[in-house]
């Protein structure tokens, strides 16, 4: 079974910017999807942005011009650039990984904040 971890949240002022890491280990699937999600205080979870195998990618519009996703299917590691960074954009965000039947796995989340 895969297990994710995340790194690399933390606080910042608003414009500044943070790279989100997100590391896979075990086994027992191949991996389709990889994306990030986010969820703010007294909300829904919901997509930042994710990205298949072959590297296509999707961006909520809130993010788009401003996020960067990318991944390593070697390594299989998601990351996800973020610039010029809102308060809005405050939030804990989550790592899935998707595998080619539609089983997610998270991980635990990491806190991002951000400060006007």
């Amino acid at each position: 079974q895969r297990q994710l971890a995340e790194s690399g949240g933390g606080s910042v002022q608003a414009g500044g910017s943070l790279r989100l890491s997100c590391a896979t280990s075990g086994s027992g699937f191949s991996i389709n999807i990889m994306g990030w999600y986010r969820q703010a205080p007294g909300k829904q979870r919901v997509l930042v942005a994710d990205i298949t195998r072959s590297g296509s990618t999707n961006y909520a519009d809130s993010v788009k011009g401003r996020f960067t996703i990318s991944r390593d299917n070697a390594k299989n590691t998601v990351a996800l650039q973020m610039n010029s960074l809102k308060p809005e954009d405050t939030a804990v965000y989550y790592c899935k990984a998707q595998s080619w039947n539609g089983v997610d796995y998270w991980g635990q989340g990491t806190q991002v904040t951000v400060s006007s």
